[in-house]
């Protein structure tokens, strides 16, 4: 996003119970980030956070307890998107809170991109989003995934439809 967007969009406050829905939708109702235990952090206009903790379900090579490529992508596709909604959320205040949370169900993964840097070893870990571009049909993210001592693991970037 540009500065000028930067600005006002961090300026943004949402409502108390559009971040109660939300955490709810994105804990409990998305059923595989409930599965993997994937837990929404902070929901702003600029950045959107996220957690998940290390579970025996979530190993892919048992030999030194890595977690699963795939998680590690879900994670960050999952976080990216919410982003999008965040930064499309705060284009739209003038809108009621229902017809904001309807704009949820027209986003859609277009292009996902994950770099593994280092191998996902440890017991908590966090992801976060940020959009550099949202237009009219397309946005675009940047996401990072880490582990809980602040090394980066794994980047993403991906692209979603928001109309």
């Amino acid at each position: 996003m540009s500065k000028k967007t930067d600005t006002a969009t961090t300026a943004v406050q949402f409502e108390p119970e559009l971040l109660a829905i939300l955490t709810h939708m994105f804990d409990e109702r998305i059923a595989f980030n409930k599965l993997i235990g994937l837990k929404l952090g902070s929901f702003r206009p600029e950045r959107v956070t996220a957690t998940v903790q290390m579970k025996p379900e979530l190993v892919g090579n048992f030999t030194h307890h890595r977690m699963h490529g795939g998680v590690t992508s879900a994670c960050l596709d999952a976080v990216g998107g919410f982003a999008v909604m965040a930064a499309v959320f705060a284009r739209h205040m003038d809108e009621p809170m229902g017809k904001r949370l309807e704009r949820f169900g027209k986003l859609g993964t277009i292009d996902l991109r994950i770099d593994y840097l280092r191998p996902v070893q440890g017991e908590h870990f966090e992801i976060s989003a940020e959009v550099l571009r949202l237009g009219s049909r397309v946005a675009n993210t940047r996401m990072e995934f880490r582990s809980a001592d602040g090394k980066l693991l794994s980047t993403g970037a991906a692209a979603y439809i928001v109309s």
